[in-house]
């Protein structure tokens, strides 16, 4: 897996590209927990290059949502094939997580001032 950066406005975009799995998760983790705590607030993972996204990688999801809850954070999940889709559908996280269908409406969404 290959994993892209880029700083868009106030936004840091992370594009994994090829399988989020077991063996694969854990170089997500790493660069999401680096960015995290390296103060990065509003962030987008775009799952545009993301065939398959195992529970390792649905764990790695989990632990960055907290990391940024500790803090006034926005993170906003986008790209998302209809497998992947599915996977989020059936482990109950697409309630969880803010989803939009494509890099730019995630890069509104996190523009758009909060709701009251």
């Amino acid at each position: 897996m290959e994993i892209g950066e880029e700083k868009v406005g106030g936004a840091l975009v992370v594009a994994p590209s090829g399988r989020v799995d077991s063996v694969s998760s854990s170089d997500l983790e790493r660069l999401l927990v680096s960015r995290i705590d390296g103060g990065e607030r509003r962030l987008v993972i775009d799952f545009a290059g993301v065939p398959y996204i195992s529970s390792a990688g649905l764990r790695v999801l989990l632990m960055a949502a907290k990391r940024l809850k500790e803090a006034p954070a926005a993170l906003v999940l986008c790209g998302m094939s209809p497998g992947v889709r599915t996977v989020l559908e059936l482990a109950g996280f697409l309630p969880i997580f803010a989803v939009e269908p494509g890099r730019q409406q995630a890069l509104a969404r996190l523009a758009a001032p909060p709701p009251p």
